[in-house]
């Protein structure tokens, strides 16, 4: 362990800016609290959030009070930050929906977290009073000398989008009087944002008397520029329940291995002997993925369990081998979430199958997938279109798994209807 916060960020390569390290070391002496925001634009976190709550976590590891500040007010209005244009505004009962569900994930995530909405203060300002106690402190000449306004002013900028620095500013303000909250954290696209609240704080409370900081964290980028987390099929999610466990294995197992030894540093609790380590055994054999493993062993652990993450990998390698022998009851129901469910009928056969489900594109298909025995049921190949799935044959007399080629399965699973 690192002697402090900032020498542990360093050595990760996760530290971007600092506002004024002496500040944090002061902060992290007197056990002060940290902050950072997230917008509810969505009823989930993802991937890309995780980088903030791992380095709040290693903040509560060195004495800092690690409060998650959710912007319900701030995200009906939208971070310009990062954006080429403006965001699509969402209705105010779905910007609190997803607040709830986001501050329950939240509590799960980190336990000792403190969960807040700025809603709860902004959103009792009247417009009139918030421009003559906080409007005035923020000249317009500094505002559009900030990048992440500058950036925006050819393409078009609204006012809304232009206030959003200030509503952040008087967050930062909020939670240092309120919540002895002397820290905000961010990405680095976030610094603008970040110095005007300790800028706001100081002509608030004086030089002297400021005590507030900024931390910005580097970017998760891949090497085309992208952020970290977005896929051609979509964003991976936190919650199981829009990606799964298996999903999320799969896509760390996938990391090139330059992104996946960054990743070891950003993203786990890792020792840096233990991630060195991890390296040159990933080096002496590439082909077996083991630092792809060790991530994502870490990440699952933390964000769902260590149970699931060992489900995700017995799934894995039951499909790359297409072996599903020492499957229980409990596997099967986690696979149905990953592959293809199709319902069957008691002595329903393939070719009746296929009709509904096109497993094959049609029936003349079907019968040359046959002929080359590139259909198989539970392991088995020798059969022809007129294969009869019966209950006493399927695994736990109810499931039957088809692999079409070598990388198509799909799950045959007797309906309710069936199963009486």
């Amino acid at each position: 362990m690192a002697n402090n916060i900032i020498e542990e960020l360093e050595w990760r390569g996760i530290l971007k800016q600092v506002t004024n390290v002496d500040k944090v070391l002061f902060a992290q002496k007197n056990k002060k609290a940290i902050y950072c925001g997230i917008d509810p634009t969505a009823d989930s976190l993802h991937i890309g959030h995780f980088l903030q709550l791992v380095i709040l976590k290693h903040f509560e590891n060195y004495n800092f009070k690690p409060i998650v500040l959710i912007g319900g007010a701030t995200g009906s209005i939208g971070d310009p930050s990062g954006k080429s244009e403006e965001r699509k505004l969402q209705s105010l009962n779905i910007i609190d929906e997803n607040a709830k569900a986001i501050k329950s994930q939240l509590n799960s995530l980190i336990p000792g977290v403190n969960v807040l909405n700025n809603k709860d203060w902004l959103g009792k300002y009247l417009f009139v009073d918030f421009l003559r106690d906080v409007g005035k402190y923020f000249n317009i000449s500094y505002l559009l000398n900030k990048d992440i306004i500058s950036s925006r002013i050819e393409s078009g900028l609204s006012y809304t989008e232009f206030s959003y620095n200030i509503m952040q500013a008087y967050d930062f303000y909020y939670l240092y009087k309120n919540n002895d909250c002397f820290v905000q954290l961010g990405g680095s696209d976030q610094w603008g944002n970040i110095v005007s609240g300790t800028d706001y704080i100081r002509k608030q409370v004086g030089e002297e008397e400021n005590n507030s900081c900024g931390v910005t964290a580097n970017l998760l980028l891949k090497k085309d520029g992208t952020k970290f987390g977005k896929t051609e099929t979509g964003t991976i999610w936190l919650d199981k329940n829009k990606t799964t466990v298996y999903q999320m294995y799969q896509f760390l197992l996938n990391e090139d291995d330059e992104n996946t030894f960054k990743l070891l540093y950003f993203l786990t609790f890792l020792s840096k002997k233990e991630i060195e380590n991890t390296i040159e055994k990933h080096k002496k054999d590439p082909k077996n993925r083991h630092a792809q493993k060790i991530l994502a062993k870490s990440i699952i652990s933390f964000i769902h369990s260590e149970d699931d993450f060992n489900s995700a990998v017995k799934i894995s390698e039951a499909i790359f081998n297409n072996n599903f022998n020492d499957f229980s009851e409990k596997d099967f129901k986690v696979l149905e979430s990953v592959i293809p469910v199709l319902t069957i009928e008691d002595n329903e056969t393939l070719l009746s199958l296929n009709d509904k489900h096109n497993i094959a594109k049609s029936r003349k298909q079907l019968r040359e997938f046959l002929a080359q025995k590139a259909i198989s049921v539970n392991n088995n190949n020798g059969f022809d279109e007129n294969y009869i799935f019966s209950k006493k044959e399927g695994i736990f007399n109810k499931y039957f798994i088809i692999k079409k080629g070598k990388k198509n399965y799909f799950m045959a699973k007797f309906s309710d209807k069936g199963e009486k």
